[in-house]
């Protein structure tokens, strides 16, 4: 008994590890998909939002606590030139969404953090990706981030749509891009002109997702708050009940 309660232990705790662990730039580009590539110069970014490294995994967590105890001389010698008032140069980071990562600078972070500062002065390079970076995303995300890419270059949404977009399984993506493929090709016998991806993949989210949403929440349907979850939710329910259409089946079903 003991020794199966050290070994449960001992998996919990590896993953609160793994849960906490700091993403690298790397890692998250893979999963979300790099793009363009520009410089936004020196600002003040939210403290909040540094959440990521370039490099140096092993020394912080996603908090930016030291986990590292031989940096901990280093770290507390700045904390003290901070307290005192000393005048740092900017951290260097790379930006993806609403993410930061450091680049250089990951002691000063460490440091504003613990202290509670809302913001830190950086240098700031963008990149931008195909699936957007939301600041909340942790390691355990990017399985899904990585579907969601995947489903963006066969669906293109606009820039505005992706923002939002969340789903929790990465098997729900592959269930939506089949769904908004199979509604292009139903719209391009009934004689409707989609010319490239980008079109379609608009005009299927204006003329299908968005009106179905609004039909089915206007019916009583109880559906989660994203635009993209609530149409995987219906669309999950119509597929149960064997039907191709929005019958009035579907919201009955989604009421509470």
């Amino acid at each position: 008994m003991e020794a199966r309660l050290k070994a449960v232990l001992a998996r919990v705790r590896m993953a609160l590890r793994e849960d906490s662990s700091i993403m690298t730039l790397e890692d998250a580009l893979d999963a979300l998909g790099r793009q363009g590539v520009a410089d936004a110069g020196r600002c003040e970014i939210p403290v909040e939002q540094v959440v990521g490294t370039v490099s140096r995994s092993a020394d912080f967590d996603r908090g930016f606590q030291l986990v590292n105890p031989a940096l901990a001389d280093r770290w507390q010698q700045i904390a003290r030139a901070v307290r005192d008032g000393a005048d740092f140069p900017p951290v260097d980071v790379v930006r993806l969404g609403d993410m930061y990562f450091v680049r250089d600078g990951h002691h000063r972070v460490s440091v504003a953090r613990s202290l509670g500062r809302p913001t830190i002065a950086a240098r700031v390079q963008s990149i931008c990706t195909t699936a957007y970076a939301m600041a909340c995303l942790t390691i355990a995300h990017l399985p899904s981030k990585a579907a969601e890419r995947m489903f963006l270059e066969r669906v293109p949404l606009p820039d505005d749509v992706r923002t939002d977009l969340w789903l929790d399984e990465p098997a729900q993506w592959l269930r939506l891009a089949d769904a908004a493929e199979a509604w292009a090709y139903r719209s391009t016998m009934a004689g409707r002109r989609l010319t490239d991806r980008d079109r379609m993949a608009s005009q299927w989210w204006d003329r299908e997702v968005l009106p179905v949403i609004e039909r089915l929440r206007a019916d009583g349907a109880v559906l989660p708050l994203r635009d993209v979850q609530a149409y995987v939710t219906a669309l999950a329910t119509r597929d149960r009940l064997g039907s191709l259409d929005w019958s009035p089946a579907v919201t009955a079903h989604l009421r509470p």
